[in-house]
C-alpha cells in the first residue's frame, strides 16, 4: 500500500525543513541583538521586545541540535514564530531608523504596531507544544516565562509622558516658543546635539520621500518644530561648541564616523561624495579609479552599471560638513574667514586674486568676464575653504547680474559658479537673498544644454532649504524641468528629476506639476524605458499620488496594468517603487483595486513578498490585504442574492 500524503510528510519533511526553519529563527534573533538600543520615545517597548526575541535563542539552539526529529506540527509553528518574529525585527529597524517627532506625535499609531506584533509573537509561541520538543527543563520553564510576559504585554501598552505630550502641543501651536520647554522636548527625545537633530531631519526627509509611511501629521508641523529645537541647539550650545572644539583638537579625539559618511570602497570619511547609476554613493577619486580599470558593475550591489556619469551628492556633502562642524573635524574646513595663502598652503584661496577676479566680472570687457567667471567656477568647486571666501568677497551678486549676461559661455559659468557655492550652507541663503532664483529658471530656458544642467542641479541644491520649495516653484520652475526632463541631455534629464522630486516634497509644487501635464510624460517614460528614466518617473509619480490631484491625474492615464508589468519584471528598486505606486492609487478606491486584481497584481506582490526589499514586502502586503478585503466582499454579496 502505497503511503499517505500525511505519512510522506512526516518522513521527510523533519530533516531539511526542520534545519532550515531553526536556522532561520538563530538568524531572526542575531540580527536583532546586532540592532543598536533604541534612543527614542519608544524606547522601553523597542527594548521590551528586543529582549523577549533574545530569551528564545536557547530553546532555538537546543532545537538546531535535534532538528530531524521535528514532526510536521512543530515545523508548521516554528515557522509560523519565525514570521512574527522577521515581523518584529522589521517594527524595530523600523522604529529605531525613523522620526523621532513622527513617533511622539502619532503615539497610538506606533503603540498598535507594538501590540499587534506582540500578539503574534505570544499567539505563534502559544500554538508549539513544549513538550513534545526535546529541550532542557530549563529552557521550557524559561520560554514559559516569556509567553506570559507577552500575554501581559499584548494586554497594556507605555502611555508617553503627559507633560510631553502639553510641551509638543504647545511648541507646534506657538510661534515664539518658552526655551524651557523645548529644552524637556529634546531631552525627552535624547536629541541632545546638532548632530541629533541632522539625524532627525535626516529621517523626516526619507519618510516623506520613500513614502514607507503616509504620515496624518503635517509635514510642515514637523518640519516647524524640529526647526525651532534646531535653532534652540545651535543658540544654546554655540559657545560651549567652541570650547568643546578646542578641546577636542587639544586631546586629539576621534570621533566614530557615521557609516553612511563613509566611502563603501576606502571606508574613509567622503570629500567629495559623488552618485553612481545604482543610486549608491562613493568617494569620487575612489569610484573613478574602479571605473578607469574597466569596471563596470556597482562596487557595493555588484549591480550592472547603466552609465558611468558621477553625479555630485550635495545633499550629503553638506550633512558631512555640519557633522564635521559638530564633531572639530578639519575635513571639509569649514572656517568664518579666508587667509591670505601661504606656501605649502592646500587652499586657493587668496583674497587679493579673488578681489581682482570679481573686478573683471564687475568691469571689464565681456571676454574678461567670461575668463574671470570661469576662474571662479573653478575655485568655488575645489574645496569648502573658497567657497567660504569667494561669498566673503561678496562675488554672489555679482554673479547673479552675469545669469542675465548675452554670453552663453558666461552666463554658463556664472550658474555652474552658483551651484558649486550653493554646496554651503550659508552660501544657499546669501544666494537666495542676491534674487537668484527668477535669474536660474531663466537659465534653466536658455539654449545652452550645460547651462541648464547646471541650472536644474543648482535649484536643486538651493531647495534641500525647505522654504526654498515654495520660492522656487512660485518663480516658474517646475514647468521649465519638465522641458528639461522630457528634452534634455541624459545627465539634464536626470538633474531635472531630481529637483523636480525634491520640490515635490512640498504639497503646492505637486499641484504645479500635475497642472503642467507633468503625469503624461512620466508614463511615456514606463512604457519606453529605453530612456533608462524608469526608476525616476516612478519616484516622481509616487509623490504626486500622495496629493488628490496627483492621484486624479496618475489613475485617467490607466497605468494599473503597466505598474503590474514593471513589478514582474522591474529591477528590485522599479518593483519597490511600483508597489508604492499602486498601493497609493488602490488605497480607497475599489475601481482601481478591481482593476489591480484584473491585471493580475495578486500574483506579481506574491511574489514580491518573497523576493522584494523590506518596503516593497511591505507595500506588497497591504495590498493583498486589501484585495482579499474586496474579494470576500464580492464573494458575500454573491451569497446573499
Amino acid at each position: 500500500m502505497a503511503p499517505t500524503a500525511e505519512e510522506e510528510e512526516a518522513a521527510g519533511i523533519g530533516g531539511g525543513r526542520g534545519a532550515a526553519v531553526v536556522e532561520s529563527l538563530l538568524g531572526v534573533v542575531a540580527e536583532v541583538s546586532a540592532l543598536p538600543d533604541n534612543r527614542g520615545p519608544f524606547r522601553r517597548m523597542c527594548c521590551d521586545l528586543a529582549r523577549r526575541v533574545k530569551l528564545l535563542a536557547p530553546l532555538f539552539d537546543e532545537l538546531g541540535d535535534d532538528a530531524d526529529s521535528l514532526g510536521p506540527a512543530e515545523i508548521r509553528g516554528l515557522e509560523a514564530l519565525c514570521a512574527a518574529l522577521l515581523e518584529a525585527k522589521d517594527v524595530l529597524r523600523f522604529v529605531n531608523e525613523g522620526s523621532k517627532l513622527y513617533q511622539v506625535l502619532r503615539p497610538q499609531k506606533f503603540e498598535q504596531v507594538f501590540r499587534k506584533v506582540t500578539e503574534s509573537i505570544e499567539k505563534a509561541l502559544g500554538e508549539i507544544c513544549l513538550d513534545k520538543l526535546n529541550v532542557s527543563v530549563e529552557v521550557k520553564e524559561q520560554i514559559e516565562l516569556v509567553h506570559s510576559q507577552l500575554c501581559r504585554a499584548k494586554e497594556s501598552t507605555d502611555s508617553l509622558n503627559l507633560q510631553l505630550n502639553r510641551d509638543l502641543n504647545w511648541a507646534v501651536s506657538e510661534n515664539h516658543c518658552d526655551p524651557t520647554i523645548l529644552k524637556r522636548i529634546l531631552e525627552k527625545l535624547q536629541l541632545k546635539n546638532k548632530n541629533d537633530i541632522m539625524k532627525e531631519s535626516v529621517a523626516l526627509h526619507e519618510m516623506v520621500i520613500s513614502g514607507a509611511e503616509d504620515p496624518d501629521v503635517s509635514v510642515e508641523e514637523m518640519s516647524s518644530l524640529l526647526k525651532k529645537l534646531k535653532d534652540f541647539v545651535i543658540s544654546e550650545n554655540s559657545t560651549s561648541a567652541s570650547i568643546e572644539k578646542k578641546n577636542s583638537f587639544a586631546k586629539h579625539r576621534s570621533p566614530v564616523i557615521p557609516d553612511d559618511f563613509r566611502c563603501p570602497i576606502s571606508l574613509e570619511l567622503m570629500k567629495d561624495p559623488v552618485i553612481v547609476s545604482t543610486g549608491q554613493t562613493y568617494e569620487r577619486s575612489y569610484i573613478q579609479k574602479w571605473l578607469d580599470s574597466g569596471h563596470k558593475t556597482c562596487p557595493k550591489t555588484q549591480q550592472t552599471l547603466s552609465h558611468s556619469t558621477l553625479t555630485p551628492n550635495f545633499v550629503l556633502k553638506s550633512l558631512i560638513a555640519q557633522w564635521c562642524d559638530a564633531n572639530g573635524i578639519e575635513l571639509p574646513k569649514k572656517q568664518g574667514s579666508c587667509q591670505e595663502s601661504k606656501p605649502g598652503n592646500s587652499s586657493d584661496c587668496n583674497r587679493a586674486g579673488i578681489n581682482v577676479l570679481l573686478q573683471r566680472l564687475a568691469k571689464g570687457n565681456q571676454e574678461e568676464q567670461r575668463a574671470a567667471a570661469g576662474e571662479l567656477r573653478l575655485l568655488a568647486k575645489r574645496n569648502a575653504d573658497n567657497r567660504i571666501c569667494i561669498a566673503e568677497a561678496g562675488a554672489i551678486p555679482i554673479l547673479v547680474q552675469l545669469l542675465s549676461s548675452p554670453d552663453p559661455r558666461t552666463q554658463e559659468h556664472a550658474v555652474t559658479a552658483l551651484l558649486n557655492l550653493s554646496i554651503n550652507e550659508d552660501n544657499k541663503g546669501l544666494i537666495v537673498k542676491a534674487k537668484a532664483i527668477p535669474k536660474i529658471v531663466e537659465v534653466l530656458e536658455s539654449e545652452s544644454m550645460e547651462a541648464r544642467e547646471n541650472a536644474a542641479a543648482a535649484l536643486f541644491s538651493l531647495s534641500v532649504v525647505d522654504q526654498n520649495k515654495v520660492l522656487i516653484g512660485e518663480a516658474g520652475a517646475i514647468p521649465a524641468l519638465i522641458n528639461l526632463l522630457c528634452h534634455g541631455s541624459p545627465r539634464g534629464r536626470k538633474d531635472a528629476a531630481t529637483a523636480i522630486f525634491n520640490l515635490c516634497i512640498f504639497k503646492g509644487n505637486k499641484v504645479i506639476a500635475v497642472k503642467a501635464g507633468i503625469v503624461v510624460y512620466l508614463i511615456r517614460m514606463l512604457v519606453d524605458p529605453s530612456g533608462g528614466m524608469v526608476d525616476e518617473a516612478l519616484a516622481i509619480l509616487a509623490i504626486l499620488a500622495s496629493s488628490q490631484e496627483g492621484k486624479t491625474a496618475i489613475t485617467h492615464s490607466n497605468p494599473i496594468p503597466l505598474m503590474v508589468k514593471l513589478m514582474k519584471t522591474g529591477s528590485a528598486r522599479v518593483r519597490e517603487n511600483a508597489a508604492a505606486l499602486l498601493f497609493s492609487l488602490c488605497g480607497g478606491d475599489e475601481q482601481q483595486l478591481r482593476a489591480a486584481m484584473e491585471s493580475g497584481a495578486e500574483e506579481a506582490l506574491k511574489d514580491l513578498m518573497e523576493t522584494g526589499t523590506e518596503r516593497a514586502k511591505r507595500k506588497a502586503s497591504s495590498l493583498l490585504g486589501l484585495i482579499r478585503q474586496t474579494a470576500d466582499s464580492s464573494n458575500g454579496g454573491c451569497a446573499e442574492t
